[in-house]
């Protein structure tokens, strides 16, 4: 089972023009999909950096392409709760780098999760297995 990193999901979006390797994990994914809520709310952040920026009808398609994943992952988006703040808060004591990051970290090894990443180095030393999708 996996757990998908907001720039894994980000590239699908791109469709064919998306690096081959994450369009090949998710043509074909190894096991289930899962999204920690953290990446609902960076794809969210996006979202807005996009209409501040004064461009609307861009914004709008993204703020679609968001309702869609959060439309189709529906329970299989996992909340930060009281466990997972505890295991967040003992992986920030060791290495306080990557807050975001570390709270993933910390759903992933509740979870029994792989996180699927480009930036595996963020995730070293928590303790997760991790799988690049972009080395092929």
């Amino acid at each position: 089972m996996f757990l998908v990193d907001t720039n894994v999901i980000s590239e699908a979006r791109k469709g064919r023009n998306g690096d081959p390797g994450v369009l090949r994990f998710f043509k074909s994914p190894p096991g289930e999909l899962y999204l920690p809520v953290q990446v609902i709310g960076e794809l969210r952040q996006g979202v807005e950096r996009v209409r501040m920026r004064g461009d609307e009808p861009q914004a709008k398609l993204l703020e679609a392409w968001l309702n869609r994943i959060v439309a189709d992952h529906g329970n299989r988006i996992l909340a930060f709760d009281v466990d997972c703040a505890q295991a967040w808060g003992a992986l920030m004591g060791r290495q306080p780098q990557n807050a975001i990051d570390k709270q993933i970290a910390a759903i992933a090894l509740l979870h029994d999760l792989v996180i699927v990443t480009r930036n595996v180095d963020d995730f070293a030393d928590t303790g997760v297995t991790t799988l690049n999708p972009f080395e092929g």
